[in-house]
């Protein structure tokens, strides 16, 4: 797969807000084995999963029309291709749930689970071969596409976890770019930034636990660091959080530890919360999100 981007450029400098992306902190984390951390503490407890229904609207929302229209500007940005010949397509039947590490995992909260979905992503391919995710959210009773990033990262770790833990949870940690699954209290590494941190046989929960702790526990909303704005913090008071199109931030319904109808979490709220970066809205402007070389 190729890749043009690099992992500082930022085009629009599009970081989703409250997401601990905006942290973006760049540290090497000392690496763990899976024989390190407390054994016998008991695993956490799985996140929500989206019911089916939820990941086929939002698979319908990244394939209506104007969705398609905004995808063919999207891929003709950077001249590679004219918007009449992008053809953008999506593939697959269903949208995927992208889950990112958990604030109250890292605040060490009992029974919280290491991760929380965040939002749903469908892989987007132009005829001439780009790549992207579309990133939908739960918005007024419907699913809508809120962001678009290059490459397929999210559905690319989603295939490749589910082959190396069948039944775990894939997901992210945003601050230093690394992707892992987890299942009982294994967490494993799925590229280069994961190994580097937790080490390529990966580790227990409870060690990874007391590492992102280390890492992040006094960047969580509310702290100091968070309140300086300095790097964002972690968390929805992000200071860097973009404001939809036409100023103000927008809210969308839902939080991430809130239940809907699905009997797990129907949206998460460092995506569609306070300040929920709606600037694509598919009326002209597509927001882009430029992404690395993968490694892994």
């Amino acid at each position: 797969m190729t890749r043009h981007d690099t992992r500082t450029g930022h085009v629009l400098k599009a970081t989703l807000a409250g997401t601990a992306a905006a942290l973006l902190l760049g540290l090497a984390a000392p690496h763990a084995t899976a024989d390190s951390g407390p054994a016998a503490q008991p695993a956490p407890p799985a996140p929500g999963a989206p019911s089916e229904a939820s990941r086929d609207a939002a698979h319908e929302a990244a394939e209506a029309p104007k969705t398609l229209d905004t995808l063919a500007r999207f891929f003709a940005r950077e001249g590679a291709v004219t918007k009449a010949a992008a053809d953008p397509r999506v593939q697959g039947d269903k949208a995927v749930p992208v889950y990112y590490l958990s604030p109250d995992f890292v605040a060490g909260k009992k029974k919280a689970p290491i991760a929380r979905m965040e939002f749903l992503a469908s892989k987007a391919v132009s005829a001439d071969g780009q790549e992207a995710s579309l990133w939908s959210v739960r918005q007024g009773g419907s699913w809508e596409i809120v962001n678009i990033a290059t490459g397929d990262d999210e559905t690319h770790y989603a295939r490749v976890g589910a082959d190396k833990l069948p039944g775990g949870t894939v997901f992210h940690e945003p601050q230093i770019n690394a992707w892992y699954v987890t299942k009982g209290a294994r967490v494993l590494p799925l590229d280069e930034e994961a190994r580097r941190a937790v080490g390529a046989r990966g580790t227990t929960t409870a060690a990874y636990q007391e590492r992102v702790h280390k890492e992040y526990g006094d960047k969580l909303p509310g702290s100091a660091y968070a309140k300086s704005g300095q790097a964002g913090g972690f968390g929805p008071d992000s200071a860097d959080a973009p404001a939809k199109a036409g100023g103000a931030p927008a809210k969308a319904e839902g939080t991430a530890s809130s239940a809907g109808s699905d009997g797990a979490v129907t949206v998460a709220s460092s995506v569609a919360g306070a300040g929920a970066l709606v600037a694509l809205v598919l009326s002209g402007v597509a927001v882009v999100r430029r992404r690395g070389r993968r490694l892994g």
